[in-house]
């Protein structure tokens, strides 16, 4: 690799660029870098970045990682999650869910359901431990409640996605071991309870999704 002094013969301007002598056919330099076009697709796929990865290095590949790390906190929190790092691999996802979920109405903070399940979603993909899933699921609830009881809202789909989010809680809790288990059983039963402070149907809702689990674990 070798730095040549490159003109632009359109305004007689000279550049510095890190170029490879032996430039594939078909790459274009782009900002000190060799971009080889590999397909022509204005979709590509993971086949294609898959492909595109066989031409890394150990070092380069270390690179790439460590661009996408900084790149955003949301990548940072699934590395920490995939690899097991930090005391508490929930909280920037606790964070998202909070900040979505429950917002700040007097900073002007928006409402998103869907992503404050995004968090959800993206610690699923990171790692998805049965245990983090029922926490994140159950904080979930526990943030829209607490927000619900502390003003009023008319947006049935944020109910309504709330109603769902308890109903996939019971479900991931009652697969955990008893020992777990009991304790996200008692979260969700005080939920329960609070149900009748929001108004909606969440009260009679909640109370048919604990009923409708409590039956399947005694069948079983």
């Amino acid at each position: 690799m070798h730095w040549l002094g490159i003109v632009d013969l359109t305004n007689l301007l000279s550049v510095q660029k890190s170029v490879i002598l032996s430039q594939p056919r078909g790459a274009r330099i782009n900002q000190g870098f060799i971009a080889v076009v590999r397909s022509n697709s204005t979709s590509p796929t993971w086949n294609d970045v898959k492909t595109a990865l066989m031409d890394f290095d150990r070092a380069g590949l270390r690179g790439l990682v460590q661009d996408l790390y900084t790149a955003s906190k949301d990548n940072q929190a699934f590395l920490h999650a995939r690899l097991g790092l930090g005391r508490d691999q929930l909280r920037p996802f606790k964070a998202s869910i909070s900040r979505w979920i429950s917002p700040d109405l007097m900073k002007g903070q928006p409402i998103s359901v869907s992503k404050a399940k995004k968090a959800i979603s993206d610690y699923k993909k990171a790692i998805g431990r049965p245990d983090g899933m029922a926490e994140l699921s159950v904080f979930y609830c526990e943030e829209a409640v607490g927000f619900l009881e502390s003003c009023s809202m008319d947006d049935d789909k944020y109910f309504a996605a709330l109603i769902r989010m308890y109903g996939r809680s019971l479900e991931i809790v009652s697969k955990l071991p008893p020992a777990e288990r009991s304790t996200y059983l008692g979260r969700l039963g005080r939920l329960r309870s609070r149900g009748r402070n929001v108004g909606w149907v969440v009260e009679e809702e909640f109370n048919s999704l604990w009923y409708d689990a409590v039956d399947e674990q005694q069948c079983e």
